[in-house]
């Protein structure tokens, strides 16, 4: 499934190793509704993507850079397998 990830600073305390808490949206692609929030940290985010994607390590190093901006990241377009997203809640088995 084809969609949209955005990212927006979490209101959990910041960790010690350098991970930033996370609030990741999950938008289809289309413009059909069916946002989802989900909570991570920029670690595990940017380990899921470079593991569950074809995405180009030029892509996801612009991506991974904005990920401490206030305003959040952006990535559009991105290609997820039901697996992954049952994974982390998108879908429910």
């Amino acid at each position: 499934m084809r969609v949209n990830l955005i990212t927006h600073s979490s209101d959990r305390p910041k960790s010690s190793k350098g991970k930033i808490p996370l609030s990741l949206t999950i938008r289809p692609a289309c413009g059909l509704p069916g946002d989802y929030e989900f909570p991570t940290d920029s670690e595990s985010l940017m380990r899921l993507l470079r593991n569950e994607t074809s995405l180009r390590a030029a892509v996801l190093a612009r991506f991974e850079d904005k990920l401490s901006n206030p305003i959040g990241a952006r990535l559009l377009d991105v290609d997820l397998s039901e697996s992954v997203l049952t994974r982390i809640g998108y879908f429910i088995d």
